[in-house]
């Protein structure tokens, strides 16, 4: 049975004209607001990036997802966002990169405006107004022009003083309408960067969590918390579709158990694709190829994700144990899908940027190797030439970005760039396994993990377990 009912959610987006705006800053600062208040508070990041979503979860301890139109179009993106939400949670949203810039750099699809439209959501503009005066006025007359579902709905300087900032924000007001909700001064210790970020040491996890208290504090004092808090309350409502099903399942339902590495170099999923598999059946129970000496017992699957084994290289090779246990498993017909850092793992060796080699895991012949420079980046969509995991002739979206190479990338599917047409092979593809470098997002392919799991599910049958 389906029906529809509207839902309103206060929400807002933190965008800003370009990166290195402090979007990052503002948002960490108000997030940690809203928790220090009491707030139901969770938060989405725009775009294909692990780090902000794991910076949320793990720093300032928010539950936190991706949401991405190129991945999953203008309906699937707004289900997405309505799944699980309660009305009394306050969403607040970081943008990607400049707000208008999506796909290419140059089509709405993938901005973070596109997102913004298709769930409706009131944007707060982060200026850096370092280095200007009143020519901050015209940049912000320009975005508000190129806004046509007007979405704007308030601007936060950064960067700027407290003397300045008196002077300019009656200005900006009264020329253009909208509301001037406050500044950052500008103030390197609390500027949160844009970093190659793992999961943190506790030192480190300690020292982040205080210079977020302390740019939350700050804001309390320069930004209007409850206007702000208005403008997210103001947000419209949306429609939900629900659905009601029997359930089916039996007593004799199979849920095969998959083994998902997570540590410190294996930290990037999405968490919409844990979440695919579990609603395919499977029980995801994680691992740490580090730490860990061997695989978790009685399994019938293994994903290795993305991450950073080249960090740390030299303990995943000295975790001889391991990496035996790994090759053992694959080589024995275990299913397994490897994505980026699990695809280096599975290599015979891994050399680092500064020529150090390391043993690997041996599951794939040859080396991968440092370039020194970023070899792929962007948005992709594969096709599989075998069928083993997808539907023939229908495509999973994905992204890459990675300074390493490999010997082989694999010659099982053809990647092909949306916004140029340009394609090439790529990914190691049999009836159990699919490596490569690209980054999956599977619900813009549920067949992916509904085959990964029915692999593991007859894994599972033929008596096989890992033990």
């Amino acid at each position: 049975m389906t029906g529809a009912q509207k839902k309103k959610i206060r929400r807002i987006m933190i965008a800003a004209p370009k990166s290195g705006s402090g979007k990052t800053t503002i948002t960490c600062g108000l997030l940690q607001i809203f928790k220090e208040n009491g707030e139901d508070i969770s938060s989405c990041k725009c775009g294909p990036d692990y780090i902000d979503p794991m910076f949320h979860r793990q720093v300032l301890g928010v539950p936190s997802r991706n949401l991405d139109t190129f991945f999953t179009g203008e309906e699937g993106t707004r289900k997405l966002f309505l799944k699980d939400r309660r009305e009394d949670e306050l969403v607040v949203m970081e943008g990607v990169m400049g707000l208008y810039d999506g796909l290419g750099g140059i089509r709405e699809e993938g901005s973070s405006y596109h997102l913004a439209k298709v769930t409706q959501t009131p944007i707060l503009l982060v200026v850096d107004a370092k280095g200007m005066g009143r020519s901050v006025i015209p940049l912000i007359a320009g975005f508000l022009a190129y806004d046509k579902a007007h979405l704007i709905r308030g601007v936060i300087f950064n960067r700027m003083s407290a003397a300045y900032y008196e002077i300019l924000k009656p200005l900006a007001e009264d020329e253009l309408g909208i509301a001037v909700l406050g500044y950052f001064p500008e103030n390197k210790d609390l500027q949160i960067a844009s970093r190659h970020l793992g999961l943190c040491m506790p030192g480190e996890l300690e020292d982040l969590q205080g210079q977020i208290r302390m740019t939350a504090e700050r804001l309390r004092e320069t930004a209007d918390i409850s206007k702000l808090l208005q403008i997210a309350e103001e947000a419209e409502p949306l429609e939900e579709e629900t659905v009601v099903e029997d359930s089916v399942e039996t007593s004799e339902a199979i849920h095969p158990r998959i083994a998902v590495a997570r540590d410190e170099a294996f930290c990037f999923y999405y968490e919409e694709n844990l979440r695919l598999l579990e609603q395919a059946g499977a029980e995801p129970v994680y691992f740490s190829p580090l730490h860990d000496r061997n695989l978790p017992e009685n399994i019938h699957g293994l994903l290795l994700g993305g991450g950073y084994p080249e960090l740390y290289a030299g303990q995943l090779s000295e975790n001889d144990a391991m990496r035996t246990a790994i090759r053992k498993a694959v080589t024995d017909g275990l299913p397994t899908v490897a994505e980026c850092g699990g695809f280096l793992y599975l290599h015979t060796t891994l050399t680092d940027r500064e020529g150090h080699s390391y043993p690997m895991a041996g599951v794939l012949p040859g080396k991968c190797f440092d370039t020194g420079h970023l070899v792929r980046f962007g948005y992709i969509e594969l096709e599989e030439n075998s069928g083993y995991f997808m539907p023939r002739g229908s495509r999973i979206r994905a992204h890459e970005f990675h300074y390493y190479d490999s010997e082989d990338n694999g010659a099982d599917c053809i990647a092909t760039k949306p916004s140029t047409g340009r394609n090439y092979p790529c990914i190691h593809v049999g009836e159990n396994h699919w490596y490569g470098f690209p980054h999956l997002y599977y619900p813009s392919c549920p067949e992916f993990a509904e085959r990964f799991v029915e692999n593991a599910k007859k894994f599972s049958k033929s008596g096989k377990d890992m033990l």
